[in-house]
């Protein structure tokens, strides 16, 4: 595996992690610790989708494609 789809890989993995790990918003939980959870997570989509962006912009076409196929 060459070295972006590695970092790729690597960068997927926390995002799906970080969303496993979510905790669920009601009477029990404070706000706080669901803000702080949504921070992070948000933080960690973001850079995903940067790094995508950046180094497979070929993919990027394709995704925009199937996106476009879906609303015709």
């Amino acid at each position: 595996m060459d070295k972006k789809t590695k970092m790729c890989v690597e960068m997927l993995r926390e995002l799906v992690s970080d969303v496993q790990g979510a905790p669920f918003p009601g009477p029990d939980l404070k706000l706080e610790l669901y803000e702080i959870w949504y921070e992070h997570a948000q933080k960690a989509a973001v850079q995903c989708f940067e790094y995508l962006n950046d180094n497979f912009p070929e993919e990027k076409k394709d995704v925009t494609k199937t996106i476009d196929k879906l609303f015709v």
